[in-house]
């Protein structure tokens, strides 16, 4: 099976919208929020969703508990968030995966994973 790459809407791709995108958060005191919502819109349930600070010693705030059916979201606490930027990671029933690095979960508090 070949793999696929999942987009995830919201995510900022590009190194200068990153830091158009972080700067006004920063400058506004924003605060990381206590929980997300995933929302798996695609036809594949979701397998596994990890969600973790960045840098040189990553942890990991957040993640699924079982597997999320399509079409079904649910709400991920973060554990003691830090920042607003984050990595998020996920995996699919049909063997695709998608990770994004420099989220912003300030600004984009829902996730929904695409095809």
């Amino acid at each position: 099976m070949k793999n696929q790459r999942v987009v995830v809407t919201g995510l900022l791709g590009m190194a200068t919208g990153l830091l158009f995108a972080v700067l006004p958060a920063a400058a506004q005191g924003a605060k990381p929020p206590a929980q997300i919502t995933i929302k798996n819109m695609r036809t594949a349930p979701l397998t596994m969703f990890e969600i973790a600070t960045g840098g040189d010693q990553p942890r990991l705030v957040g993640k699924i508990a079982k597997p999320l059916a399509p079409g079904q979201s649910v709400a991920v606490k973060l554990n003691k968030p830090a920042g607003c930027s984050y990595f998020v990671l996920a995996k699919f029933g049909d063997e695709a995966e998608s990770d994004a690095e420099g989220m912003d979960l300030c600004k984009d508090r829902i996730i929904r994973l695409t095809e």
